[in-house]
């Protein structure tokens, strides 16, 4: 078998993270008696927030800033005068209420779960992400799931990998992620220097010039690749 080992990103790739998102800002600003606007709001929020993520991946804010700040702006673009702490803390509480998985989620990791060890890593909040997915339908099926606030490192530093794996004497050749950010999960694996899949179920353009070992379009395919590796 040439993979013991599967580890997976949770938002994107397991579970629908969008839609999560979605109800929460949404739950949040009624919350705050905001006449909201999805077309508008949501749009405004998802840029600042998927610019300050980049951020955090590339070493430019702390996790602990990053709750916050990413409110300021959203509020601050908007001329909102809500105080952007309180706004985060109400936001990340609906946040973690949404546990939506992909329609293959359950039935793929119930089938890899028979002969591999899973494993998740995903960059995000503990307050959100115990909820969300330590709490989930699906997370008995995974041996560890490993938060980058509760470590203290994210993805795609290769320290995070070196965390997860750090009781498991295995060769890094047997080891597989999987993840729908190319920035974040594939150079990532990269970096630790394991094989990498990359879940692209939209077909984006790949303008990174970061090379995937495999590219899939749907969940299904994964079990494809894996056996064949057997």
């Amino acid at each position: 078998m040439k993979y013991d080992i599967i580890i997976f990103d949770a938002d994107e790739t397991l579970f629908d993270f969008k839609k999560t998102e979605r109800v929460a800002l949404r739950d949040t600003m009624l919350e705050f008696n905001v006449d909201y606007n999805e077309a508008e709001h949501l749009n405004i929020y998802k840029e600042i927030n998927t610019a300050i993520w980049k951020e955090l991946e590339d070493g430019r804010i702390t996790q602990n800033q990053l709750k916050v700040e990413r409110f300021s702006r959203f509020l601050g673009k908007l001329n909102y005068n809500i105080e952007a702490s309180i706004f985060g803390k109400a936001y990340m509480n609906h946040l973690a209420k949404g546990s939506y998985l992909f329609k293959d989620s359950v039935e793929l990791v119930e089938n890899l779960s028979n002969g591999f060890k899973l494993m998740i890593i995903t960059n995000g909040l503990k307050s959100v992400q115990e909820h969300r997915i330590k709490k989930s339908i699906i997370a008995d099926y995974f041996e560890s799931i490993i938060v980058s606030e509760e470590v203290g490192v994210s993805k795609p530093d290769p320290k995070i990998f070196e965390i997860a794996l750090r009781t498991y004497n295995i060769d890094k050749k047997k080891i597989l992620i999987v993840g729908d950010s190319l920035t974040s999960d594939i150079q990532g694996g990269i970096n630790y220097g394991i094989d990498t899949c990359w879940f692209n179920p939209h077909q984006k353009e790949n303008s990174y010039g970061i090379k995937p070992t495999y590219e899939i379009y749907s969940l299904s395919e994964l079990t494809n690749i894996v056996n064949k590796s057997r």
